[in-house]
């Protein structure tokens, strides 16, 4: 990291969804813009060129300099499987809203990806511990989300104790979950409170050119954007009422 720049504080995982993108705009409003570093990891997943254009537009419009962004691609992911994200040969189920927190094995859809955010945490922490930021922040969100089990508090929390036990012991590294209580209604809110750049933001997963709007995760932002009073900025290829 060159010294003619501010040292970042703060390193913020920027996949390109709404999630992040309002975690992005928290960590900038709390640090400061040129205190932020931003981490995108691409992991073979279906519209990752898409998200990846998404934070880059997202850090473009924070002006955040080349030199505080980082992108790594993981593509062993797509090799280990076991996910619709990463895996073409299970489908991405449609017009199927799952919104519960439950995590017995009965309840996690498909769309999760085994263990995924350890992966981009431990990314994250080397990062981290080498140009001395000392928060992470990630848009994990418990409630209101796909049930996935590495969105509870309580992962975040065990994560902490690994950090804390797996770094040089003068290094502190706090891990920030500025969204993971918050309804998704309550996300977008927040985000148009902090001016964030929601209209830059993808959370379509299997589309990269218009979303499709039935999938898990579009119906989801859909039918929060609705319960928020706030219009959608993106357009999708389909787009019937989400209940």
């Amino acid at each position: 990291m060159p010294s003619s720049i501010s040292k970042p504080s703060a390193i913020v995982l920027l996949s390109g969804g709404m999630d992040s993108c309002v975690s992005t705009a928290e960590a900038i409003s709390r640090h400061g813009n040129d205190r932020v570093a931003l981490l995108h990891a691409g992991y073979g997943q279906r519209t990752q060129s898409r998200e990846r254009r998404a934070f880059t537009e997202i850090a473009n419009f924070y002006s955040v300099p080349a030199d505080r962004r980082l992108i790594v691609q993981l593509d062993y992911f797509r090799a280990i499987g076991g996910s619709a994200l990463t895996d073409q040969d299970i489908a991405v189920p449609e017009n199927q809203l799952h919104t519960t927190a439950n995590t017995s094995a009965s309840d996690i859809p498909v769309t999760y990806v085994p263990f995924r955010n350890a992966h981009f945490l431990s990314v994250a922490v080397s990062w981290a511990e080498a140009i001395g930021a000392n928060s992470i922040y990630i848009g994990a969100v418990a409630e209101d989300s796909s049930g996935y089990p590495d969105c509870r508090p309580d992962y975040y929390r065990a994560f902490q104790t690994v950090i804390r036990e797996g770094t040089r012991p003068e290094t502190k590294i706090d891990i920030v979950t500025p969204v993971i209580e918050l309804k998704k209604k309550q996300i977008i809110r927040r985000g148009v409170e902090l001016a964030a750049p929601l209209h830059l933001t993808w959370s379509c997963y299997q589309s990269d050119d218009v979303a499709c709007g039935v999938c898990d995760s579009c119906l989801l932002r859909r039918k929060a954007f609705g319960e928020a009073g706030i219009p959608d900025p993106i357009p999708y290829r389909h787009a019937a009422a989400v209940r």
